[in-house]
């Protein structure tokens, strides 16, 4: 595939990850959206849902690799790319390396809790059975936007509580 190609299809489902982000925030989480890709089909969309479902573990990355891992029959999810709005954290891309992802495409860095290059890089470490390839800074001042309004919110309406 021509880069300019990828490079077209990375912004398209990057969308559709931020779409995913903010059903996310509609229902009080922060807003981090996740599509992954078999084979040019979206195979799963899912966005957080720690607070929906009261689950620590219920990060839009967990959630979609269950679905992915459903829809193409296999816990191995080779050929497939994630796309998400914020690096994933290290549960996630210690899942992405378990799982066998491909590619890993994300919006924007996560400096406090970031497992991708940010804090640690689970997903390049040689000492894994599996690496992942990664591509960052796609639509990354629309993720990166879309999260610090959220918080900023958020300050604000504990700031009105007190």
């Amino acid at each position: 595939m021509d880069i300019s190609d990828q490079a077209t299809l990375d912004l398209r489902y990057m969308r559709m990850a931020l779409g995913q982000a903010e059903i996310a925030e509609a229902n009080g989480d922060v807003p981090i959206g996740v599509v992954i890709v078999y084979g040019n089909r979206v195979v799963a969309k899912a966005y957080n849902q720690r607070q929906q479902l009261n689950d620590p573990t219920a990060h839009a990355e967990i959630v979609a690799l269950t679905q992915a891992a459903e829809a193409v029959g296999n816990w191995r999810l080779e050929g497939c790319t994630i796309y998400v709005t914020l690096e994933p954290c290290p549960m996630c891309a210690g899942a992405l390396v378990l799982a066998r992802i491909d590619r890993l495409v994300y919006g924007t860095d996560d400096p406090k809790a970031g497992a991708c290059g940010s804090l640690y890089n689970i997903t390049q470490d040689a000492r894994l059975n599996h690496r992942v390839e990664i591509t960052s800074g796609v639509l990354m001042e629309e993720c990166k936007s879309q999260l610090q309004a959220f918080f900023q919110r958020r300050r604000q309406e504990n700031r009105s509580e007190q």
